[in-house]
Parts: C-alpha cells; structure tokens; sequence
C-alpha cells in the first residue's frame, strides 16, 4: 500500500498542478515498471478516490493543521491517507502505518512525524470533524463554488442531485449490436456467467457490477460495446437510413460512428482533428467489422478537407467542457475554471457554423455534448437559431428538453436536431 499511496499523492498533485489524471497515470506507471498490477490497481483507485471528494479531504486536512503545510509532496500524501481514512475500508492502522512509512521517502525528518501528527490527531477528532463545514459547500460537494453556484442558477431544483450524482461510481453500461443479437438472447448469455444486470430501453444493458471486457461474452466479436446508455440516444435521435451520407465530426473514439453504423447501412466519413485518435476508432470498426472512411481534419474548417459534396446526416459531438461525465474523469472538477464555459462556447460555435454548410437541404444535423451547462447546451443552440433562418430545431420526443441530467442509469448528455430548411 505505501508504493500505491506515493504514487496515488504524485498522480493527485499533477493533477492540482493542471495536468490530466489518466495521462499522468500513464507515465506514473511507465515510469515505475516493476510495481504489481494490484498495486497499479490500489494506486489508480486512491487517485480517484481523492479527487472525487478533494474538496471535502482539503477542508479537514486544513482543520488538522496549525499552520499551513508548504511541502506539496506531503501534502498531497495526506490528502491521500484522509481519503482513506474517510472514504476507504482498508484498516485504519494500516493506513496510517503505511502513510508514515511513505512519507520517509521524502528524505525530510519531521515528514513522518508530521504525517503520524496529522492522522493521529484526525483519528481522535473524526466524529467532531464531521459534524464541521456545514455551511461550506466546497467541503460539503466536493466540487468548485463557481461550479456549484452555477448549477444552483441553472438547475434550482436539481442541483444537489446532479452534484451528488456526480460523486458517485459510474455504472458500466453496454451497448448490444443488433445485427448479431438480440437484447433478450444477450441477456440470456449474461445469465449463464451470472452476471447481474438489467436490460434497459432499445439495446442497453446496465451491469449491477463492472466487470473486464474480456469477461463479456461476445465482446470480441462485436455482438457488444461498452457506452454510456445516455451516449446511445445519439445515433437513434440522428435518425440515419441506408444509403444516405452522413458526418460524424469529432468522432473519436468511435463509439457513435460505430453505433450509427450498426443501425444503417450508410456512407460514413468519420472525422477527428487528432490522427492518433483515430487509430482507436479504426480498433473499434474492426473489432465489430463495421466500415467507415476516417479522415483527420478540424470540423471548424471544413474547407480543408470537405470535398464539397453536402451530407444528409451531421452528428456534432463538439468538445465541452465534460461537466456531464465527472464520475468518470473526477479530475474535470478541478481542472476546470469558470473562464473555459464560455472557451468552450466559442469553439463549440465555429464548429456549428462550419458544419451547417455541409448538411444538404431537407438534411439532419444532431448537436451533441457531454456538458450540463446552458451556456454549451440550449443556450448555444437559442444563438445559433438566431443567426440561421434556415435553421429549425425539431422536437424530442425524449430527453424531452434535449438535457440528460446524471443519474444511476446514464451519465449527463444534451442533444439537439437540427434541420435544413
């Protein structure tokens, strides 16, 4: 455990310092290549683990200190030990024994001492440090005040489940290829390596347990995917027939493309601005024997790779700020600012404008993001309707306001159809 919690602080304070968790995983793990898979386990855990509730890990690791703490690295360490402490199952003994023992890795003598204070200390005031930061809603959500202050605007009665939703370990959800199943007869296949779930809408299964993809029948042969139920309403809503031309920009990593693809059989070009992300789609069309044309290029300018041939059907899956999927990317919350939204805003117009010129007339284009923020999501869509006579947003049957709010079944998600007139 004391290799998992050093490299669990150093992932955590990359991370504080602006860096993104699963890159900095990454080299942390490279780097340190004789570690065991249960301690790469333990380690990416406790990163998680940390930066889901960080907020409220700070605010009493503030309170255990007299002074504050300007040793970033045994700081980060105690933010880690309190995670466990609070949140954990391991044994308090061990976690504080082994915290002590890590901290001797800084070659810094009052480390240990410091760090055996701090948890010590924390052992004996737990049942009085929960009942402290009531009115601190940063130590209460674990999310930013700007954060939270914003959702409360937008959301008024919804903002404390969506930020609770948000803190919560993501379902593992599966997606069923039509073309070689059915819904009932994977469910059956499930049943027989008792593996619990629940078969949810069209082709959605939510497993009660994750389990390795390796471990799900048929997964190498394409007869399941693994994607967010609230990711799957795109390609149903973009409403693709045979035959018909369609876009899916910023598709990376493939999963809608492929979904489109195994719901009609249509011409599809599938564009990223990131080449080596679309070697991960090319993985995922092949794993499930789907055919797609790939092309690396910017969807806001179209004009550098457009062969002037329009499209029936555009998916937008514009970047966003991913407010939407923090249970999956807890490190979202904190590397956010305010500032971005509105970045993200801007982007996410200029590939609108840019996209609309490619949709033929009569044609569909579905705005897509993973955000819960208004100013990315209706908001956007009220500006660009403005702007565009030609323009009309047709009406959702379901997400009825095209805004899915996180929940025990799906992650958050906004859709918008859009047709040519």
């Amino acid at each position: 455990m004391r290799i998992a919690q050093r490299l669990a602080a150093d992932a955590v304070g990359q991370v504080l310092a602006g860096r993104n968790l699963t890159g900095v995983l990454e080299l942390l793990f490279r780097s340190h290549p004789n570690i065991t898979p249960q301690q790469r386990a333990v380690a990416q855990d406790l990163s998680y683990g940390t930066l889901r509730f960080y907020g409220r890990i700070e605010s009493v690791l503030e309170q255990l200190l007299e002074k504050p703490l300007t040793h970033e690295g045994v700081h980060h360490l105690l933010l880690v030990a309190l995670y466990q402490l609070l949140y954990d199952k391991a044994s308090v003994h061990t976690v504080v024994n082994q915290a002590v023992e890590a901290a001797a890795g800084f070659r810094q003598r009052w480390a240990k001492g410091l760090v055996n204070a701090v948890l010590r200390n924390y052992l004996r005031r737990a049942e009085a440090l929960a009942k402290t930061d009531v009115q601190n809603e940063v130590a209460t959500y674990s999310y930013p005040q700007w954060w939270i202050d914003k959702l409360k605007v937008q959301y008024p009665q919804a903002w404390q489940s969506i930020l609770e939703a948000g803190n919560t370990h993501p379902p593992m959800s599966l997606r069923i290829n039509l073309k070689k199943t059915t819904p009932q007869d994977y469910s059956a296949a499930l049943n027989q390596l008792q593996i619990a779930h629940e078969l949810i809408g069209h082709q959605a299964v939510i497993l009660n347990k994750p389990v390795p993809v390796d471990q799900l029948p048929g997964f190498q042969e394409g007869v399941v995917s693994v994607q967010d139920y609230g990711a799957q309403f795109a390609a149903e809503l973009l409403d693709a027939q045979a035959g018909m031309r369609v876009l899916d920009a910023c598709c990376a990593p493939g999963g809608k493309t492929s979904h489109i693809l195994e719901l009609a059989d249509v011409e599809m070009l599938a564009l990223d601005h990131d080449a080596e992300r679309l070697q991960r789609v090319q993985s995922n069309l092949d794993r499930l024997q789907l055919r797609a044309r790939l092309k690396a290029g910017d969807a806001a300018d179209a004009a550098s790779w457009w062969d002037g041939v329009a499209f029936d059907r555009i998916l937008a899956d514009v970047p966003c700020t991913a407010s939407g999927i923090v249970r999956r990317h807890v490190d979202i919350k904190w590397l956010r600012r305010e500032e971005d939204v509105q970045a993200f805003a801007v982007q996410q117009a200029a590939i609108l404008r840019s996209l609309w010129q490619l949709l033929a007339k009569g044609g569909k284009l579905l705005y897509a993001t993973c955000s819960i923020f208004h100013e990315e999501n209706q908001g956007q869509i009220d500006q660009f309707l403005e702007q565009n006579q030609d323009a009309t947003q047709l009406v959702l049957k379901h997400p009825q306001d095209g805004q899915l709010i996180p929940c025990a079944q799906h992650d958050g998600f906004f859709y918008a159809l859009l047709q040519k007139d």
